[in-house]
């Protein structure tokens, strides 16, 4: 086993993982270094207490955490605009021949933007928004796939048994079951919201807890 195998065994076991249209493997194949880069940081990532009881939730800390990991490799925050040419070829009926004409349609592709994208790789995180956020995430991936920008996205939020920790801190409150989290981005990849975009999602377990409160 070389060394990016021994990371992703170490992934496995950390993380909740959806393999999602072989993307795990088709990163493994072409992407080596780019994933050799989100491996590292993935495994040296670790909650903490202090970081879920932050007042407001743990918005900052956590994406602080991983663009401190990848913003030095060269993972930007990326937008994609298009233009749409369209052109129409039309039969004459009566005389030989063809009637052309094109336009466009301006702004056709806007707006979607992703966190972390390097090479033909994009990756970003939830990890207490509206649900909703995954269908926008999702979107953003597959409209930079279609465009044959990317090859493969990488999403992280929380998993389900994060809830045990939240209980027990007593802010369960703060994670409802309309946030962001594992089991709400697996019914919309099941549901083809993201269209033929490879998507590896990653919920973050309680093995990657460093308690600091018991």
């Amino acid at each position: 086993m070389d060394g990016i195998d021994a990371k992703i065994e170490d992934l496995l076991g950390m993380y909740e993982v959806i393999d999602h249209r072989h993307a795990l493997s088709i990163l493994r194949a072409n992407y080596h270094s780019e994933l050799e880069e989100l491996l590292d940081a993935l495994l040296a990532f670790r909650l903490t207490d202090e970081m879920l009881l932050a007042p407001g939730g743990n918005e900052s800390q956590i994406p602080k955490a991983f663009s401190a990991a990848l913003r030095r490799h060269g993972w930007q925050e990326t937008r994609i605009t298009g233009e749409l040419l369209v052109s129409l070829r039309a039969k004459r009926v009566a005389t030989a021949g063809y009637d052309e004409r094109s336009f466009s349609i301006p702004r056709f592709i806007d707006g979607h933007q992703i966190d972390y994208v390097k090479g033909a790789v994009a990756f970003d995180l939830e990890w207490n928004a509206k649900d909703q956020t995954f269908d926008r995430d999702l979107f953003a991936f597959r409209t930079f796939y279609e465009a044959n920008v990317i090859a493969a996205g990488v999403l992280v939020t929380r998993a389900e048994d994060l809830n045990q920790e939240f209980r027990r801190l007593g802010i369960m409150a703060k994670y409802g079951a309309a946030t962001t989290w594992l089991g709400k981005l697996r019914e919309r990849l099941r549901a083809g919201r993201g269209g033929g975009c490879p998507v590896l999602a990653l919920g973050i377990t309680r093995s990657l807890l460093e308690r600091s409160h018991d």
